[in-house]
């Protein structure tokens, strides 16, 4: 699927590509609103009118940013996630493809809308940063991976050729925005999140295991 003489970069997102999805899906979509509701005796209705609040601010940096969700809902949310942090959890063979690259020597960087909270809670508790060469998160640079300020400023901070590196993303929107900068390389992933059905990815292959991806030769 890769011929690996043609790539020096490997970008990877984190959430639903390296991680399980399902943590962020129920976390955002279930536990935040009902926890929500309760810490501010409100109704039923009220805990709806959040799920569609939130889903309002998807692909902006707020959504992504704890912070602000903190200060809109005066909740500390980074408090609400380690209720759930039990389902933080590594996609099935993430762990080998990460040991392969570090063998295999590209360069491996973290591309990532989670923002610096975010990362604070699962970097510990799953071990990635032992694979990667940086890490570089939307909050850094003040735009979200969907929107083309995202790839100019990674390149600023880490120089990569677009047409030598690869890039895997859960999003088809970022997908099509690393697509719209150059990126010649773009996989996309087919079941993000281990309890919801996989997803279609009409204009870009996606992956059901990493394993996919390793030369013949290396068991996988």
């Amino acid at each position: 699927m890769i011929d690996w003489r043609e790539i020096d970069t490997v970008l990877l997102d984190m959430d639903g590509t390296l991680l399980d999805l399902h943590f962020d899906s129920h976390f955002w979509l279930e536990h935040l609103p009902r926890r929500y509701r309760e810490l501010h005796q409100l109704d039923e209705a009220s805990q709806n009118a959040l799920q569609q609040r939130i889903m309002g601010e998807q692909g902006t940096l707020n959504w992504y940013s704890l912070a602000y969700w903190s200060r809109e809902l005066n909740v500390d949310v980074v408090a609400l996630k380690r209720e759930v942090q039990h389902l933080i959890g590594l996609r099935s063979d993430a762990l080998d493809f990460l040991a392969w690259l570090k063998q295999a020597h590209p360069r491996v960087i973290l591309a990532t809308n989670a923002d610096r909270a975010s990362l604070s809670l699962k970097l510990p508790l799953t071990g990635l940063e032992n694979y990667l060469d940086a890490i570089i998160s939307s909050e850094d640079v003040g735009a979200a991976k969907e929107e083309q300020a995202f790839w100019f400023a990674l390149q600023d901070i880490e120089p990569f050729d677009p047409a030598r590196t690869l890039f895997i993303d859960d999003n088809s929107r970022v997908l099509e925005s690393a697509r719209e900068f150059g990126i010649r390389h773009l996989l996309g992933i087919k079941q993000p999140d281990s309890q919801r059905p996989e997803k279609e990815l009409q204009e870009f292959i996606a992956l059901d295991r990493f394993a996919q991806l390793l030369p013949e030769n290396v068991p996988g």
